[in-house]
């Protein structure tokens, strides 16, 4: 670990974080390689004290103003906010990152948090943000959309069975009941795609320090939600079969939770940061935090979360996650993790071995 920060190149523009534009992934390689030999970064491999940075779903749909899901908090900033200081934050620590790890939350239209999915029973979708619970279910308030069927891998009977087995279990976890979502970071379309300024700054991670990003896709199956990047909401159908087993990788490196789980456990820190605080972070950290409990308590305390890199979800006069997650948050603290800013050094972060 090296105690010494590094400067914020040249090529960096706070003020273009809230924008969308193409990486010139050849001049950013020669800066970076450049950039490695003027300041002696030597290959990520030869880290002795090795960091793992996990970037959950940190996507033009939540991060970008005017996308579906902009996550703008209480500021109405807020995920333009971070990305600043995230990005700022790789930069500056390009010789102590060995890996970074950037989830794609990853979506088609005919998915059961999207509004074609259901009806009523005059045949209208419901609204995003619709909370649909158990008793929606059996009184048929919301049916599966028929229609939909010879698109996807499931027959009719087995799908309403499902629904009510979904929605029963989303109850038994007491998390929140399944959402209509607006449709959002649809595979292949611009919403999906990494905010580009920090897409720039992983890129300039894998030239300068010889890394290769461990990119994990999740969130494409049409039966659950998926807001943990370790695992989805439900994982089991109704009669207790796996709803999927297989890689969700998108260069088919092996994904599955405890697989992953077993490649964070051999870093010596792992740092998390990204959107939004109250859902797919704080969801990932918790599913963390409990495979830890059960394998390894002492990886807790390796565990660090970037309290000013994340923001909760917020829709003025709708809903408002921010308190849900303050306290998530103080309880995960309360177990042991460490809640950290990006504008301290890491070496001066509690435990850090320098």
């Amino acid at each position: 670990m090296n105690n010494k920060e590094l400067p914020i190149p040249a090529h960096f523009k706070s003020e273009k974080v809230g924008e969308v534009w193409r990486v010139n992934y050849q001049d950013i390689a020669s800066h970076a390689s450049g950039w490695a030999k003027k300041y002696e970064l030597e290959p990520a491999s030869y880290d002795d004290f090795k960091l793992c940075l996990i970037l959950v779903d940190v996507q033009n749909t939540f991060c970008i103003p005017g996308f579906e899901l902009f996550v703008g908090g209480r500021s109405g900033t807020g995920a333009v906010d971070d990305n600043i200081r995230l990005a700022e934050f790789v930069y500056r620590n390009l010789h102590n990152i060995t890996e970074i790890v950037p989830t794609m939350d990853t979506h088609q239209a005919m998915q059961m948090f999207h509004s074609i999915f259901f009806v009523n029973e005059n045949g209208e979708h419901p609204e995003p943000y619709t909370q649909i619970a158990v008793q929606d279910i059996k009184e048929g308030k919301w049916r599966f959309n028929k229609t939909l069927t010879h698109n996807l891998p499931y027959n009719l009977e087995y799908i309403e069975k499902y629904l009510l087995h979904y929605t029963k279990e989303l109850e038994k976890s007491g998390k929140f009941n399944l959402t209509i979502w607006p449709y959002h970071a649809m595979f292949g379309g611009l919403g999906h795609a990494l905010v580009s300024s920090i897409e720039e700054a992983v890129f300039f991670h894998t030239i300068s320090r010889f890394s290769q990003p461990y990119i994990h896709v999740k969130g494409d199956h049409p039966l659950t939600e998926h807001y943990s990047v370790l695992k989805p909401e439900v994982s089991t159908g109704p009669d207790g079969e796996l709803l999927f087993r297989r890689s969700e990788s998108l260069f088919e490196k092996p994904a599955g939770s405890e697989t992953l789980y077993q490649k964070l456990v051999d870093f010596d820190a792992v740092i998390i940061a990204g959107q939004a605080k109250s859902h797919c972070v704080a969801w990932t950290i918790a599913d963390l935090l409990n495979l830890a409990k059960t394998n390894d308590k002492k990886f807790i305390e390796k565990i660090y979360l970037l309290e000013d890199c994340t923001t909760s979800i917020v829709v003025p006069g709708v809903i408002d996650y921010t308190d849900q997650a303050d306290k998530a948050f103080k309880e995960f603290s309360d177990a042991g993790m460490n809640i950290v800013s990006s504008r301290d050094p890491i070496s001066s972060w509690p435990g850090i071995r320098t």
